[in-house]
């Protein structure tokens, strides 16, 4: 008879901890677990390495804004149409197209002439960002539908995947670039082949049997009554959608564009019934951190002998890789801590925003270590907010809805990151330029 561990001892306290983790993940499959968590590592990889490489492929004289938005302008696009027809796409058909223009796009990036030509050639740069940005938007609203599916763990190892995907790919190209002393060109080159993980990922370890249920039916489109009044009457997301499964009908060819309107109205209605509760303090936690990132982080520099550096260029990658941690760890919590209430780090978001904007202006944080901290604690809050909107949405939504509005709710990100980027590249000009006229000129040293 096995002796029971006596409470309070360390072998007791092993126990309980040991007890509550097989509790939290029962039921987990983890060929689920490991494919989802590999598509969110490489969707979102590409994207973190075009934004960690920014100064070296523009220069220091060129807003890093400019990056940031042919990296997310196509993906917002792409999230903002897609949902209401990518459902006619069989999701195989999908990983194929995704994979096609990541790899395509990373290729046009790292075979084009590097800084200091790239004044000459940052068109042909930014339109390879453009397709990898593509891939990355019709990747992250797949996918994120694609959890519904096949349960909560599956969205909680794609939270963790993406925020993986921020840590390995902002480490790995300070690594290839600072550590290694590789060139942008031959980093970027090694990177552009991480797609195909994820078509191996889809192809050989993840389950099959919700896929192939999902092919006798093609989605959540299919609307068999929505007449226009119930538009006005009907709370939230409250349409009746029914999947054709076992069903024959043939219908007219009017009757198919009424159909296809119907279910564009239907669709309409169930995102402006998203908005305030998720939509909206995600949008907001991503417009305040990519300020940060893209236009406040390349201000918040120091005099080199007070830091870890040599070369100014290595602040920006260091601040990227340490935001990065942050959203990992935050974007990794979903099974052990939630949030309910997501308005409230969001506000919280926008405090650290006007704090380190404060700073570049007036330079009264003590130390680089200290914006460190900041810029930790702006990784955490945005990646708190990213996995507690998608696992509200799973928990509070009908699951008749639930797919549509996971990939729908994914738009506010790329909202966010758009409306930071526009403003981020006036930002960072205004700040570099307040800075000079006070006697800091670290912002224009490479």
């Amino acid at each position: 008879m096995p002796l029971l561990p006596i409470p309070g001892s360390p072998s007791s306290s092993w126990a309980m901890y040991r007890a509550r983790l097989k509790a939290i993940f029962d039921g987990a499959d983890p060929r689920v677990c490991a494919a989802f968590w590999l598509f969110g590592l490489i969707n979102n990889v590409l994207y973190v390495i075009i934004l960690s490489s920014a100064l070296d492929l523009v220069g220091p004289s060129i807003p890093k804004g400019i990056v940031l938005l042919a990296d997310v302008i196509p993906s917002f696009l792409t999230k903002l149409c897609a949902p209401y027809f990518i459902h006619k796409i069989l999701y195989p058909t999908r990983i194929l197209i995704f994979v096609t223009l990541s790899v395509c796009g990373m290729l046009l990036v790292a075979l084009t002439p590097e800084y200091p030509d790239a004044s000459r050639t940052i068109g042909i740069k930014m339109a390879g960002v453009v397709l990898a940005s593509l891939s990355s938007g019709g990747g992250e609203l797949s996918f994120l539908g694609l959890t519904h599916y096949y349960g909560h763990f599956a969205l909680a190892a794609w939270g963790s995947g993406t925020g993986g995907a921020g840590l390995v790919g902002a480490g790995a190209y300070v690594l290839a670039t600072t550590v290694l002393g590789l060139s942008v060109k031959t980093s970027l080159l090694a990177f552009s082949f991480l797609p195909l993980i994820m078509f191996l990922s889809f192809f050989m370890v993840l389950p099959r049997g919700p896929l192939r249920a999902l092919a006798t039916h093609g989605g959540y489109e299919r609307i068999e009554d929505y007449p226009d009044h119930q538009e006005e009457n009907d709370g939230l997301l409250s349409t009746s959608f029914h999947s054709t499964s076992g069903r024959s009908f043939s219908p007219s060819r009017k009757g198919q564009i009424e159909r296809a309107y119907q279910g564009f109205k239907a669709n309409l209605h169930r995102s402006r019934g998203l908005f305030f509760p998720y939509m909206l303090p995600l949008l907001l936690v991503y417009i305040a951190e990519y300020i940060i990132n893209q236009g406040v982080a390349p201000t918040l520099l120091f005099p080199l002998a007070s830091t870890p550096f040599s070369h100014y260029r290595s602040f920006y990658p260091t601040y990227n890789l340490i935001y990065q941690t942050g959203v990992f760890l935050s974007r990794s919590s979903t099974p052990f801590f939630r949030i309910h209430h997501l308005y409230l780090p969001s506000f919280l978001q926008i405090l650290n925003l006007i704090l380190l904007t404060l700073h570049a202006l007036f330079n009264f944080l003590p130390n680089f270590y200290v914006v460190c901290a900041v810029v930790f604690w702006e990784g955490l809050l945005g990646g708190l907010v990213y996995v507690s909107t998608f696992a509200e949405i799973t928990d509070q939504v009908e699951e008749k809805d639930r797919e549509f509005s996971l990939g729908a709710t994914s738009v506010s990100d790329s909202g966010g990151i758009c409306v930071a980027g526009f403003v981020g590249m006036a930002f960072e000009v205004w700040l570099c330029r307040w800075q000079v006229r006070h006697g800091r000129e670290y912002c224009r040293k490479s």
